[in-house]
């Protein structure tokens, strides 16, 4: 359409002028910076034309040179880095720039129906702001605000914002759709998604924008989506990802660049290094810094143990064979973790020594159920693979009569649940009946036990005097505990279907057996819930 893209600049020498062929990418920055202002942000930017930055420009060619075309794209950065703004003028390629196929449908798709508006109002705000693109001025846009929908009269194309929240997004049939924040969804499936992504079989060429910070976990749809894509199976699925390594410092500001490339531009560094300096002074709020700002996979609830906490207490663990050593025994059900912790204190640091079992049967696919690595830990020696579908309990009853062999053991916490079926394997395994009265005690899991016992983990977590050698297992299982509850009642809970937490569990229940500084033991029979 002539009236909209503009035509190739030429460039003039002998003889007749010389085209300039611009490639697929570069037509469209072109266009974009021609055609677009600056809907919001810098006042000093506001409504001027569109200067794209150099990594938005290599966004822009990924995605659209990309030599085995783009069926799927992901643009993963942290908060506040002109991200709705870019996903307007993307969608706007396609209503009425180069990109535009007559009488095609396009949609954004975002989980709430405010964030959906967000995209659509950017949009609104660019078309306004040109009277080349406006209908009500001499443009040939129209919006129509009440119903979130943008249509271009000379082509035909049609947009429409949508939310999780309509009643249904079948018989659609879309050429180009953005998923706006899909790190929302919480689990591996989106309704609003899939019935998008499953439309677009009548066209020739879709494209998918999901454009978003990432999801808290490994087992949510966009963090699913960004694996697949950083797998490399389908050329047709472009990856473009600015992330903070977990290993780095997360409060300097080379981290801070990594995951936010508007860093220092048209992103406000003053603000960023408040929220930073502020997660740095409240551990509650780092989970949320690191996720939204460094755009890590951290998830933002309210998480038992920061990521830098536990890491400030990798130290190696000493032997426990001189200690006096309590522990934590958590049973799984059929075919999940059991996790045994043992602790010991020297010098005013405690000693952590974990033990995990999993059933042997199924444990790749579990790996790929969890998404974890269970049967590299289990070839590494972290993990004890237990033989059949389920953990034997004579198997954990011979190995506990063992470590009482060892070691001291003062006493093991244990949640009454399973301990029924359990304690007959125990008297097998050459336990007395007295024995496992004076050394086993009930410690039951919920918040009336474990408040105490949580109060005592974590101020010995953040005061640096645990050494857990970051076992992966036990690592794994502190990434995943959150609590739930207030600080006079909590408890820890599991995130989602799939975060393992066990290991922390017992943990908990090691540190609630421990006799108190005035010499008596957390009565944790008086507290069963």
């Amino acid at each position: 359409m002539t009236a909209v893209t503009p035509s190739l600049p030429q460039k003039r020498g002998r003889g007749r002028p010389r085209k300039v062929v611009l490639s697929r990418a570069e037509t469209n920055i072109k266009w974009i910076e021609e055609w677009c202002r600056v809907p919001d942000g810098r006042r000093d930017l506001i409504g001027k034309p569109v200067v794209l930055r150099e990594w938005q420009r290599a966004a822009i060619r990924t995605i659209y040179d990309n030599p085995h075309g783009t069926r799927r794209a992901i643009l993963s950065f942290g908060r506040k880095n002109g991200k709705t703004a870019f996903a307007a003028m993307l969608m706007l390629l396609h209503l009425c720039g180069p990109e535009a196929q007559v009488n095609s449908q396009l949609f954004s798709a975002a989980q709430a129906r405010a964030q959906a508006a967000l995209l659509f109002e950017a949009a609104a705000k660019i078309v306004r702001m040109n009277p080349q693109l406006d209908i009500n001025k001499d443009g040939f846009i129209s919006i129509n605000d009440t119903n979130k929908v943008m249509r271009c009269l000379e082509l035909g194309t049609v947009y429409r914002a949508l939310s999780a929240e309509v009643t249904t997004a079948f018989g659609l049939s879309p050429s180009f759709i953005v998923h706006d924040e899909l790190g929302q969804v919480r689990g591996p499936r989106s309704p609003l998604y899939q019935a998008l992504e499953t439309a677009t079989g009548a066209q020739e060429k879709p494209l998918s924008i999901v454009i978003s910070t990432q999801a808290p976990t490994d087992g949510d749809l966009l963090s699913l989506l960004i694996d697949d894509a950083r797998s490399g199976h389908d050329p047709s699925t472009v990856l473009v990802l600015h992330t903070a390594p977990m290993e780095c410092d997360p409060f300097a500001d080379e981290t801070i660049k990594m995951a936010n490339p508007a860093y220092g531009d048209f992103l406000n560094a003053a603000e960023v290094r408040s929220m930073a300096d502020a997660a740095r002074r409240m551990p509650s709020a780092e989970a949320d810094y690191r996720n939204l700002i460094l755009n890590q996979r951290v998830a933002t609830q309210q998480a038992f143990v920061p990521v830098s906490v536990w890491d400030e207490c990798a130290a190696v663990p000493m032997p426990l064979d001189e200690l006096e050593v309590y522990g934590g025994l958590d049973l799984s059900a059929v075919s999940d973790l059991t996790a045994l912790v043992l602790i010991g204190k020297h010098e005013g640091i405690w000693h952590v020594h974990p033990t995990f079992w999993l059933p042997g049967h199924g444990l790749r696919e579990k790996s790929q159920e969890d998404r974890q690595p269970y049967d590299l830990w289990a070839r590494d020696g972290h993990l004890i693979t237990a033989a059949g579908k389920s953990v034997d309990y004579e198997e954990v009853a011979l190995y506990l009569r063992e470590v009482f062999n060892r070691y001291k053991i003062m006493q093991i916490g244990f949640d009454d649940w399973a301990f029924a079926q359990f304690q007959p394997w125990l008297l097998k395994a050459g336990f007395g009946e007295s024995e496992i009265t004076a050394h086993f005690a009930n410690f039951r899991q919920g918040s009336k036990s474990m408040t105490p016992a949580l109060r005592v983990l974590e101020s010995e977590l953040k005061n640096g005097r645990i050494a857990h050698g970051n076992h992966p297992v036990l690592r794994m299982c502190a990434m995943n505990a959150v609590t739930h509850g207030n600080d006079n009642a909590r408890k820890l809970v599991k995130p989602h279907e799939r975060g393992r937490i066990d290991g922390m569990v017992a943990l908990a229940m090691a540190m609630g057996v421990v006799p108190t500084p005035v010499g008596d033991t957390i009565d944790v029979d008086a507290m069963i819930v």
